[in-house]
């Protein structure tokens, strides 16, 4: 499991995030969102949308209050999903940031988890 270190210093993505060298390939997001995001059906509803754009991976509650959301699939699903995460109809509770990082695809996963 990837996990940010320092917080929040991840606000930008990493060098990754706008590379020529994941675009076009299979790539992993993990992002965070931030927020009023528990209780709310956001784990649900990111499933949904990841599942809608064939990205594998899962979505689970943090002990801090966020929601932690790992996706691979195509670069181009994977942004489609970021871009709905941060403004996205019908996103259920209060999102106030969403923080990402990317790299390449791991593999191992299937299906759309909640955790």
């Amino acid at each position: 499991m990837i996990t940010p270190s320092g917080g929040d210093s991840l606000s930008g993505g990493d060098s990754l995030s706008g590379g020529d060298s994941l675009s076009g390939g299979l790539v992993r997001l993990t992002a965070w969102v931030h927020g009023r995001v528990q209780g709310v059906g956001m784990r649900w509803w990111i499933r949904s949308r990841a599942l809608e754009r064939a990205l594998v991976g899962w979505a689970r509650n943090t002990d801090d209050g966020r929601v932690e959301v790992v996706a691979e699939g195509p670069r181009e699903a994977a942004q489609a999903l970021l871009d709905t995460l941060r403004a996205g109809p019908g996103r259920p509770g209060n999102v106030t940031a969403v923080t990402e990082r990317w790299s390449s695809a791991a593999g191992g996963l299937s299906g759309f988890d909640e955790r």
